[in-house]
């Protein structure tokens, strides 16, 4: 019998419902198929910078990459963590 699920996979299983709702196929990189639909994330695909959390693909293309992260409210604290600082939009999306 598995022991209590950690924050990290309750948040993984509301975004993998809330992609999966939105149309996207969800997949392990290991069971990678980007024929399965139009949408497909790939949930911890490797990049130069380290795992994305998913990659996101249209029609087999890679259109960007979704990083979970913890919501916070306090400017300062988005600040310090560089992720107001960041190339890429920040859309804090909460699940």
């Amino acid at each position: 019998m598995a022991g209590p699920r950690t924050p990290e996979q309750r948040a993984r299983e509301q975004i993998d419902a809330a992609l999966a709702q939105a149309g996207w196929a969800v997949q392990d990189r290991e069971d990678l198929n980007l024929g399965a639909a139009r949408g497909v994330a790939v949930r911890e695909f490797p990049m130069a910078s380290g795992p994305a959390d998913y990659l996101l693909f249209v029609d087999a293309r890679p259109v960007g990459a979704l990083e979970a992260k913890e919501v916070v409210n306090d400017r300062e604290k988005l600040k310090k963590s560089g992720q107001l600082a960041g190339k890429s939009p920040v859309v804090a999306v909460q699940v």
